[in-house]
């Protein structure tokens, strides 16, 4: 299965960052990218891959850990930028960063010990995909309409495992489908 962990939006942020890209999908040429559905908005600390159902429980064990390692923090949906000369489009983030920064090394980590094989590591880079495409576009009116955009500020409290599920039919605009595998609460005691 194709896995990775995550911190979701609640769904008032989220409806304040929908408003908001309802207006960048009427720029000219956004008819041109794939959209990112709202159902799959996440903040993407590390991604797995494809993963043996049989880690699942030793990995989930680390995240666990790591989460309860991890205190509450503050976030928000903040500006945006794009990544390959437009081929991402994204949301970003304001707020304790750090501490955002510090989860996404624990899960990363979680991941290693687990033996889950991440390749070289990058440094992490908060970002909500919104949207994507095959080839380079001219990103500018896009950037500079997220650059204003600060949504309400929210309390960070759960790590979350989320199951990857890619189209197979072939149908244009299908989007993946995201099930959580597990969630874990940060800061809890154990």
């Amino acid at each position: 299965m194709r896995l990775f962990a995550a911190v979701l939006p609640p769904d008032d942020a989220a409806d304040e960052l929908a408003a908001h890209v309802a207006r960048l999908r009427g720029l000219p040429g956004a008819d041109g990218l794939r959209w990112t559905g709202r159902p799959g908005w996440h903040f993407t600390l590390a991604f797995y891959g494809e993963a043996d159902d049989g880690v699942v429980p030793d990995l989930s064990a680390r995240l666990e850990r790591a989460a309860h390692r991890s205190a509450p923090f503050e976030l928000s949906l903040r500006g945006g930028g794009q990544f390959g000369h437009g081929r991402a489009l994204w949301a970003g983030a304001g707020g304790d960063l750090r501490a955002l920064g510090l989860l996404a090394g624990r899960a990363e980590a979680a991941a290693r010990k687990a033996g889950l094989d991440l390749g070289e590591h990058r440094r992490y880079k908060a970002h909500l995909t919104l949207a994507r495409s095959r080839d380079a576009v001219d990103a500018r009116p896009y950037v500079e309409a997220l650059h204003a955009f600060e949504g309400r500020t929210w309390t960070v409290r759960e790590l979350v495992l989320v199951r990857s599920n890619l189209p197979r039919s072939g149908v244009p605009g299908e989007q993946p489908r995201y099930e959580p595998v597990g969630r874990w609460a940060l800061g809890a005691a154990g």
